[in-house]
């Protein structure tokens, strides 16, 4: 195993890149915001089977959050992130400070149709162009072959696969599938932050879209809905911002099984003052 290299410029970055040979394979890029826990090293590890040579990108994007004390209050510690990089098949971690990423103002903005419009994209407006920004200036310096994402950004993960057809990028988006805590709730940097009352109440969340996923006779998609935001909401500490089913390829919201074959429960909490995202699929 190669040793790690910590970059904080792009212009190390880009160097780095360059003296690395296509001959030698493809390099794999997982982007971060840190705070690393399992859901993040599964990725790594796959990009290590998968590729020649594996960075991975450690940055908090401001231009994603909309609210400043989200922004501050996001969970960082590099030091604890590069510990556990240095026990995996990792070669490059980018680390940037934001005026390194942002020397100026990022003025770009993408038309993405109606998939940033919906669940996040309502609930966040302007979030999806951030992550835009960002990912694009990631995928442009340390140029993957391939970049891996985890599926509990579902929504992302499609905004980011239409941001590769949007700019021609030379790049496979690999999805990963959610990694989970023992009680079922989706692996997340904003667990950390919080309490123990919060993150037992948490614990619902991914029990009751099981229940939804596994059972037989469905109700219609409306009454779904209703049904499980009720449950969820039966705890004080819990205030669901939205529950939809949408189709797994446009995320177009449904309101008929009819309407495909795939579709995709997609939900946001707020449980206290973290924010919790989670999704599953569902055949019919």
């Amino acid at each position: 195993m190669n040793a790690l290299q910590v970059l904080t410029t792009v212009s190390d970055a880009i160097s780095w890149h360059s003296g690395h040979s296509p001959q030698e394979g493809a390099l794999g890029l997982v982007p971060t915001m840190g705070a690393l826990h399992e859901g993040h090293l599964s990725l790594i590890r796959r990009s290590s089977k998968e590729n020649a040579a594996t960075a991975v990108s450690i940055f908090v994007n401001p231009s994603q959050f909309n609210e400043t004390e989200d922004f501050n209050r996001y969970p960082r510690d590099l030091n604890k992130d590069l510990v556990m990089l240095e026990e995996l098949s990792c070669d490059m971690v980018f680390a940037p400070a934001v005026e390194e990423m942002y020397p100026g103002e990022d003025r770009r903005s993408f038309d993405f149709g109606n998939l940033d419009k919906i669940m996040e994209g309502d609930q966040r407006p302007g979030h999806f162009n951030g992550v835009a920004q960002i990912v694009s200036k990631l995928l442009s310096i340390i140029r993957p072959e391939r970049a891996y994402f985890g599926e509990k950004d579902f929504q992302q993960l499609a905004i980011i696969r239409s941001l590769v057809r949007l700019l021609g990028l030379p790049v496979e988006i690999i999805a990963c599938p959610i990694v989970r805590e023992e009680d079922g709730l989706a692996m997340s940097s904003r667990n950390s932050l919080l309490s123990t009352a919060e993150r037992e109440a948490a614990s619902i969340i991914p029990r009751v879209l099981k229940k939804a996923v596994e059972m037989e006779q469905k109700p219609s998609p409306g009454e779904l809905r209703d049904h499980i935001i009720r449950t969820i909401e039966t705890d004080p500490i819990l205030k669901v911002e939205y529950f939809e089913i949408v189709d797994n390829e446009e995320l177009t919201p449904v309101s008929s099984w009819n309407q495909a074959n795939e579709f995709r429960a997609c939900i946001a909490v707020q449980c206290g003052k973290v924010r919790l995202i989670d999704n599953m699929n569902i055949s019919y």
